[in-house]
Parts: structure tokens; C-alpha cells; sequence
């Protein structure tokens, strides 16, 4: 999570929101709590967001 923000350029309570609004990219919750990303669908929401811009 602090990787996509820092890649992004967003603060953590922008993804949140993101997620909250389903407008984050696909992720997995790990029994932790912790939230994983793919690249792949890091990717394709990157892309889906250009596409919509």
C-alpha cells in the first residue's frame, strides 16, 4: 500500500477513499489486514483511468 501511494503520488487517505468508492484497482486482504496489489491490475486500472480522462 505505501509502495502505490508513493508511486501514485497519493496519500494514504486518498486510497482509502478510492477503495471505499470501488475506484481503486483490484486488491487482496491478507488475514493481517494488510491490502496487496498486483502490477497487472495496478496496470489495467492505470489504463482504464487514462482512457476515462
Amino acid at each position: 500500500m505505501a509502495e502505490f501511494c508513493t508511486e501514485f503520488k497519493v496519500s494514504r487517505s486518498t486510497l482509502y477513499e478510492w477503495l471505499a468508492k470501488g475506484l481503486a484497482p483490484r486488491h487482496a486482504k491478507l488475514p493481517n489486514g494488510q491490502l496487496r496489489f498486483s502490477r497487472s491490475d495496478i496496470e489495467k486500472w492505470y489504463g482504464s483511468c487514462e482512457a476515462a480522462a
